[in-house]
């Protein structure tokens, strides 16, 4: 099972990833939203933004996410872990419920392209 940390790091590494891709990554990024990204076996959530096509973490909390973010994404540690290292296909994992995301119809159009 990962780690806090590990998921710390894997939403870093995420974040650095999506500021250094170009064309339609970068611009299906580059939204200025509040985010949440549900731990579901650590039970711990991290939030913030998504912001000039970054993952900015702001805080950290146990247990589901207190308020609504605009973004919301929910998952294991190893899955989180697993598809920023490649891994795991992002596509295929919220096909099969493995991992949740929740946005406004307008952002899931503009996230399809990261799919």
């Amino acid at each position: 099972m990962a780690t806090m940390a590990e998921c710390r790091s894997a939403l870093d590494t995420l974040s650095d990833n999506l500021a250094g891709s170009d064309g339609d990554v970068r611009g299906a990024a580059d939204l200025d939203r509040s985010l949440s990204c549900h731990i579901r076996d650590l039970d711990v959530t991290f939030t913030g933004r998504l912001a000039n096509s970054r993952i900015q973490v702001l805080d950290t909390h146990d247990g589901p996410p207190r308020e609504k973010a605009e973004i919301r994404l929910a998952m294991t540690g190893d899955d989180l872990v697993a598809m920023v290292g490649g891994e795991l296909n992002f596509a295929k994992a919220w096909a099969s419920g493995r991992v949740r995301l929740e946005a406004g119809f307008r952002d899931l159009l503009k996230l399809k392209s990261l799919l």
